[in-house]
């Protein structure tokens, strides 16, 4: 880990500085957020700062995805519209679809059509990671944090109920739901382990693809949780930082040679993304890959006078101001 030391130190210092100005404190005295987040939302977006800020008080709409494992999806469409749901199918994911409309009752989350796993409630950009990861019928793949089970129920989907995956998860009450969500849709080819995720490497097996969709502060989830313009301090930051670049070195070494790895976070604090990622580009040499047919920014390269590897604007990045959903980041890497 003395690598993982010294490259957090070497960007601390400029990282974990910032400039609060008056103009920072209007903004965040005017949006409720923490001026150390202005300040950066300052740096990413520029004049559109305020826009961003505006959006995520916004509510965004519900969105689901159909599940195939259960059911066709034409036959869920005439089933929720027969309970007064509107779905709108989006073009750039497989199965997912906006609801445009619901009722007084049932709820999204009470139907019949719920409770036999037809579908999984999900952000729309959450279904972007199985996605990009694509794994094949016939792959062996590795979810290292995979409660409450979106991405591991879509992996499954994606492969047909083929292939295996092994889903971990250490927490006793998360194992639990994870459990409870792969049984309801239907998930037939997964094996869920009770084991920290930076743990796996030590097992020996080498996985096809690994999907890492990693603990964060959730800075994305903004549009869907107000608490979170105030509650991850700049410690905070530093402490998820440990934790990813720990299961991304773990995922890593769990690859095999020629393997795919999709990192993603509900964030979009660079803090927790590009130097996340730069790191396994820098200290691993993996090769960033394009991430094409999904309307999203692409990845930073430069951040408060960092520069990171060019190569990671193939990486995407998603805001509910410009995209309609949860702030997200993915990237898709290949271990040479």
């Amino acid at each position: 880990m003395e690598d993982m030391d010294l490259y957090l130190k070497k960007h601390d210092e400029v990282l974990y500085h910032y400039d609060i100005d008056d103009h920072v404190r209007e903004l965040a005295r005017k949006y409720g957020f923490l001026e150390y987040m202005v300040e950066r939302y300052l740096n990413i977006f520029g004049s559109d700062a305020e826009i961003f800020m505006k959006s995520c008080s916004a509510q965004l709409k519900r969105s689901l995805r159909c599940n195939t494992l259960r059911t066709d999806c034409k036959k869920l469409e005439d089933r929720m519209n027969e309970r007064g749901f509107k779905l709108s199918k989006v073009s750039w994911t497989r199965y997912g679809y906006v609801v445009e409309n619901t009722p007084v009752r049932p709820t999204l989350g009470s139907t019949l059509e719920y409770m036999k796993g037809y579908y999984y409630i999900q952000g729309l950009a959450s279904m972007i990671p199985p996605e990009v990861l694509s794994p094949s019928e016939d792959d062996l793949v590795l979810d290292m944090a995979a409660s409450p089970g979106g991405k591991t129920s879509h992996l499954a989907q994606l492969m047909g109920n083929r292939g295996v995956i092994v889903a971990l998860e250490k927490n006793t009450a998360r194992l639990r739901r994870l459990n409870s969500n792969l049984a309801r849709l239907g998930v037939a080819n997964t094996i869920t382990v009770p084991i920290p995720g930076d743990y796996v490497s030590s097992i020996g097996i080498k996985f096809d693809s690994v999907l890492l969709d990693s603990p964060c502060s959730g800075e994305g989830l903004l549009p869907v949780d107000p608490s979170r313009r105030t509650k991850t301090l700049p410690q905070h930051l530093r402490e998820f930082q440990r934790v990813q670049l720990s299961l991304l070195i773990a995922g890593i070494r769990s690859l095999r040679k020629g393997g795919k790895l999709v990192y993603s976070t509900c964030s979009i604090a660079p803090e927790e993304n590009e130097v996340i990622v730069n790191f396994a580009v820098e200290k691993f040499g993996l090769r960033t890959e394009e991430i094409r047919g999904i309307p999203a920014d692409p990845g930073l390269v430069e951040y408060k006078g960092v520069r990171f590897s060019e190569d990671i604007k193939k990486c995407i990045r998603l805001y509910p101001h410009k995209h309609g959903t949860e702030g997200f980041f993915v990237c898709s890497m290949r271990k040479e």
